[in-house]
């Protein structure tokens, strides 16, 4: 190790030391993760491929403070391979044209792989993802995408159809609960040291609070402990009341399982779903009071307004989106308003639930295997053929009256099989009464 070595080996170890709890906190072993056991349990491919060494590019999606770098982090403690990182936000083609110079050259020398971790991956502008296609298609680079985004929209297609895709969920209660224990325990990179107690009311707190979102929950229990001052024993104590105010939100009436919470949110839906909005008012109310993240209530305010009610009333989930993002700039106290405005038009609006129905339908039925060839007529014609699609037996609707015509648009095998069952209220009544017309079967 020379002396540059030196100096970046001392560097990063007094990183380390100076660095916020929650990165100190990361598991480096896939035995240390908490949570995502539906990629990385031991009977899955995720985790198969990082013990055996054998990982192919694979791209993290998911919430904020769900262990995608912390994933990348257990990967390179893991792999045998050249292990480099750069940030999408700063990085740029020359850090990339670094990477793969380095990345020919350990290969020609010491036959050695290279993995890239790209965080925040969805920055990259296209030509910034083109330019990596080549390099992770040959295998000069293996490739790890983080990304907070939907990689289906924001990933080039090429280097996705070249990826695992495996998506993130956000940890639960129990997961965060341990976590925070852990943090608090732990005497080399944890909180031990400073003799640091925590209450089992703040722990639950926080384990609810976080929306699954564990920097968020770590991060208030570090800024307890270094600004809350040491007790008559000696010790540091962070009780619900401090938690509560490092986390900056309020403690809502939880029991140990946090029943009121979800009985609380479920009366919010219920409600909606049974059109009573002076219900929705109150437990909207109760939900605000207690500090709920207003992002979450917009969620599931969007969500009923789609399952419950549907086309019935399309406007609803305009609405609810509408309000989504109006919450997300305004923030409170003005959100209350908006809020109330899409929970009380939604528990207002028609009702069905035949959307929410039909995809479920469909849904079981392809991953049942059932996978059907696409008719003939219906299969896509190269751009070089252009005006064929009628020659190979296509109707194009927009030719007949009422841009309508009878023609096979399920395959041979599904032939009469019907998803979509339109309700008998609003719009979705005038939407049955005209597929019923252009049917002629009278339904």
């Amino acid at each position: 190790m020379d002396n540059l070595d030196i100096f970046s080996y001392m560097q990063e170890r007094q990183g380390e030391k100076e660095s916020p709890l929650a990165v100190r906190m990361r598991p480096e072993t896939l035995e240390e993760v908490v949570g995502q056991q539906h990629i990385i349990g031991p009977d899955r491919l995720l985790y198969r491929a990082i013990k055996a060494d054998r990982l192919t590019s694979v791209i993290f999606y998911g919430p904020p403070g769900t262990g995608k770098t912390t994933l990348a982090r257990v990967i390179a403690n893991t792999t045998s391979a050249e292990f480099r990182q750069i940030n999408a936000t700063v990085a740029g083609k020359k850090d990339m044209e670094e990477i793969v110079a380095k990345s020919k050259q350990d290969m020609a020398l010491y036959g050695k792989r290279s993995i890239l971790f790209i965080d925040e991956i969805h920055r990259f502008n296209k030509a910034q993802q083109d330019y990596l296609l080549p390099f992770v298609e040959d295998g000069t680079v293996i490739l790890i995408g983080a990304t907070t985004e939907n990689p289906y929209f924001e990933v080039n297609s090429a280097l996705l159809s070249r990826s695992n895709i495996f998506e993130l969920k956000l940890l639960s209660a129990e997961d965060i609960r341990a976590l925070i224990l852990r943090a608090v325990s732990d005497k080399k990179k944890g909180l031990a040291s400073m003799d640091v107690e925590i209450s089992e009311e703040a722990v639950d707190f926080l384990a609810r609070s976080a929306g699954g979102d564990a920097r968020s929950a770590i991060g208030a229990i570090e800024l307890g402990a270094m600004t809350t001052p040491r007790s008559e024993d000696g010790k540091i104590h962070i009780t619900l009341e401090i938690a509560a105010e490092c986390i900056q939100k309020k403690p809502m009436s939880y029991d140990k399982d946090g029943d009121n919470h979800y009985d609380t949110i479920s009366a919010f839906i219920k409600s909606m779903r049974g059109s009573d909005p002076d219900a929705v008012s109150y437990y909207l109310a109760r939900m605000l009071a207690a500090g709920e993240d207003i992002k979450f209530i917009a969620r599931r305010i969007m969500i009923c307004a789609s399952e419950d009610v549907g086309n019935a009333d399309p406007q609803a989930l305009q609405l609810a989106v509408a309000a989504s993002l109006a919450v997300e700039r305004v923030g409170m106290p003005e959100a209350r308003i908006i809020l109330s405005q899409a929970a009380i038009y939604v528990a207002c609006a028609p009702k069905s639930n035949a959307s929410y129905l039909a995809i479920g339908d469909a849904l079981r039925m392809v991953e049942s295997g059932k996978i059907c060839p696409v008719p003939r007529h219906l299969q896509n014609v190269h751009a070089d053929s252009a005006g064929q699609e009628r020659e190979q037996g296509y109707l194009y609707a927009h030719d007949y009256p009422e841009h309508y015509v009878k023609q096979q648009y399920l395959p041979d095998e599904l032939q009469g099989t019907v998803f979509y069952r339109p309700g008998e209220l609003g719009a979705e009544k005038a939407m049955k009464e005209r597929l019923e017309r252009l049917r002629g079967d009278g339904g």
